[in-house]
């Protein structure tokens, strides 16, 4: 049952107003001050205010102002007369709901009260489903069930509170600035800088300068000092991204740093030291680079003290109901209050679980960003989804007939097609059989039934852990 505050400093008001919302189904608390409100809010659970605007010592913008900062999503609705319009104009830019004018009519005060509980329904929903997501599944802002992604945390955990250096391997769109970020702040230097920088996005020049700043007249256009990422970072983190980028004098330059601790600006002579934790990224192999003298092997011992590989999604199936679930109530927010999206329909999850996934986490994100925006109701259905991913899904999901006689009957056809698509389920179930079952639209029972027609033992299938 959803509950209403009244506050109102007229004593028979509230206890009106109860009597009407409580033949609605709502249960109601009163006040007659905002500091009885306050007090009231500071134990009891309530789903809205309702306040007059005119209260003495405290009046109904003091206490939205002070509402807010207790849940700053918690809707009030302002009661107020005519000759307080103005100030309610002012309560609905510092976050009021709404405001109603007095004397206002019950249906009209239901039909207020009804859209203000529905917004703040599906914002508590949102709240638990990101809550349920992030306490099961989370590390910061990583999400993931797998067990790659389990050990991850894990090492996070271990390494967060050390100095030491941390290279973070995998490719675009699987996280590894969020690893990094959670490393960071999980750490004694959580209240000290995070500084990133994207060693891809700068000439070989500009980036010499991002790196460690520069004095004046050092190059043309250098009017003043500039102090460098590696000072900004000072005391705190240094996350260098792409670093399997850098041009070979670079390498060197960051190898002496991190091996002597100093470094001077451009055009510089005198040695600045700093205290930072160095992070870096790469979605490629740096052992490869090395291996084609493109990065140097002593500045990849120094970087890789720490060595963490992020899979890409397509390798971790597991975590797609997670992700999904964390994205539609990230943009839960950004939807029309009545619309509100909760789930996918089965067609379109087992679209995810078959999609290859080239643009991982990232892309899956802006599939579902883009789905919430195009949803009318509270499911996403492949109509929903972009054309192009579709159409990709179709081109890389064919199942494969080799082995199949040109001469094959009907029977044998559709047989050697059944067989393929449960093998294909299974995998992209990560082979559990009750997914396995849903993704194929039949009962556990029946997949059992199925695979022992075929002779499919999923227990072969199954790569034992080390």
């Amino acid at each position: 049952m959803d509950t209403i505050l009244i506050v109102d400093d007229e004593k028979n008001y509230p206890l009106v107003l109860s009597a009407v919302l409580q033949e609605e189904g709502f249960e109601t608390l009163t006040a007659n001050s905002g500091h009885e409100a306050l007090a009231v809010l500071e134990h009891s659970d309530v789903d809205l205010v309702l306040t007059d605007m005119k209260m003495p010592k405290m009046d109904g913008i003091e206490l939205l102002q002070k509402i807010k900062t207790i849940d700053a999503e918690l809707p009030v609705i302002m009661m107020t007369a005519y000759g307080t319009v103005e100030k309610a104009v002012e309560a609905m830019q510092k976050g009021a709901y709404s405001y109603i004018l007095k004397p206002f009519d019950n249906e009209q005060l239901i039909l207020y009260v009804n859209k203000a509980i529905a917004m703040y329904r599906v914002v508590k929903e949102n709240r638990q489903l990101r809550s349920a997501v992030e306490n099961l599944y989370s590390f910061g802002n990583l999400i993931g069930k797998s067990k790659a992604m389990q050990d991850i945390f894990e090492t996070i955990r271990k390494v967060a509170p050390a100095t030491a250096t941390v290279l973070i391997e995998g490719p675009s769109g699987t996280g590894k600035e969020l690893v990094a970020k959670s490393i960071h702040f999980n750490s004694p230097r959580r209240n000290q800088p995070f500084v990133a920088v994207n060693c891809s996005a700068l000439a070989e020049s500009l980036l010499e300068s991002e790196l460690f700043g520069h004095e004046k007249g050092a190059f043309t256009g250098a009017v003043s000092m500039k102090k460098g990422r590696f000072e900004l970072a000072d005391q705190g983190t240094l996350f260098l991204d792409e670093i399997g980028e850098l041009s070979s004098s670079l390498q060197v330059k960051l190898l002496r740093v991190l091996q002597e601790k100093v470094f001077e600006r451009v055009g510089g002579i005198r040695p600045i030291s700093v205290n930072i934790r160095l992070i870096a990224a790469t979605n490629k192999s740096l052992r490869d680079e090395i291996a084609k003298g493109r990065f140097r092997e002593d500045l990849f011992y120094r970087l890789n003290v720490v060595h963490i590989v992020l899979p890409p999604l397509r390798d971790r199936l597991e975590d797609i109901r997670p992700l999904t679930a964390h994205f539609i109530a990230k943009y839960a927010e950004e939807r029309p209050d009545e619309k509100p999206v909760t789930r996918l329909e089965k067609e379109v999850e087992r679209l995810f679980y078959q999609y290859g996934w080239p643009g991982n986490v990232r892309e899956l994100e802006n599939v579902i960003e883009r789905a919430m925006v195009m949803c009318a109701g509270e499911t996403i259905t492949v109509d929903d989804l972009p054309l192009d991913f579709r159409n990709n899904v179709t081109q890389n999901n064919k199942l494969n007939l080799e082995g199949l006689s040109p001469k094959a009957t009907l029977y044998e056809t559709l047989a050697h097609v059944e067989k393929q698509m449960i093998l294909q389920a299974l995998q992209q179930a990560g082979y559990v059989q009750s997914h396995a079952a849903s993704l194929l639209g039949i009962g556990k029972s029946g997949l059992n039934q199925k695979l022992k027609k075929y002779g499919i033992d999923v227990a072969e299938f199954i790569q034992p852990e080390e």
